[in-house]
């Protein structure tokens, strides 16, 4: 049954209050963050509809569990987060910010809105594989390289990677193209999702080495330029193919 637009709106502005509540009342987002991450999503579903939603809150909820995953492991190594992983608005923006920007540019211009659906989709890949990777490759990384030299380095230092956190990123690339391919359909746009997540994740280990360990960059600049660096992907991707 096809629900009329006023209805959607009202389901959508209810499940993100609620999103909003919940998210302050168990400390996994600040205030700020928390009505930052709202309008963000409100852009996101204009875009993409509830497909893009989905995407955004799984994101959302990978990051939280990857963060608390193994937290006594990871405060004993010294590699957890400030606050508990409470989220404040400037980590919401450089995670979803680009997602946000790419949902209302596919409700302006909705002749182009399969192109702008695919990079939001990537965007979201992007960030859910940093996440992941980072996180969990902590967990359960065994050997760990600088990105640049491939020479061992220090677990949980900028541009760090390991093996098992690299597959661990890519799978969550893989569950975004799937809830992509679940709304939008079956195509080859999942690959480039799952392409462009990886890069995006790689570029950010990249952008860790180089310019955010000389402070050049901050670490919430990093995520930022990830996701958009995965959202041009697939985009690079889309117009090789569509030639």
């Amino acid at each position: 049954m096809q629900l009329s637009t006023q209805i959607q709106y009202i389901l959508v502005l209810l499940i993100l209050l609620t999103g909003m509540f919940l998210s302050i009342k168990a400390q996994k987002l600040t205030t700020p963050a928390a009505i930052t991450g709202g309008l963000l999503g409100f852009l996101v579903f204009l875009g993409a509809g509830f497909p893009g939603l989905i995407m955004m809150a799984s994101f959302f909820v990978m990051g939280t569990l990857a963060t608390s995953w193994g937290s006594a492991y990871k405060a004993s190594m010294g590699l957890a987060e400030e606050n508990k992983g409470r989220r404040k608005a400037s980590q919401v923006i450089a995670n979803a910010g680009v997602g946000g920007i790419l949902g209302l540019l596919s409700w302006l211009f909705t002749h182009q809105s399969e192109l702008f659906q695919l990079m939001l989709a990537a965007s979201f890949a992007s960030a859910s594989s940093d996440t992941l990777s980072s996180e969990l490759g902590n967990v359960y990384g065994k050997r760990f390289y600088n990105i640049i030299s491939f020479k061992p380095d220090n677990r949980g230092l900028d541009g760090v990677v390991s093996l098992e956190g690299t597959l661990l990123g890519m799978l969550g690339s893989c569950i975004i193209a799937g809830i992509y391919g679940l709304g939008f359909g079956w195509t080859w746009n999942l690959v480039w999702i799952v392409i462009a997540g990886t890069v995006g994740n790689l570029s950010d280990s990249v952008l860790g080495a180089t310019m955010e360990r000389k402070q050049y960059l901050s670490n919430d600049a990093v995520n930022f330029l990830n996701t958009l660096i995965g959202a041009l992907t697939a985009m690079l991707s889309y117009f090789i193919v569509s030639q």
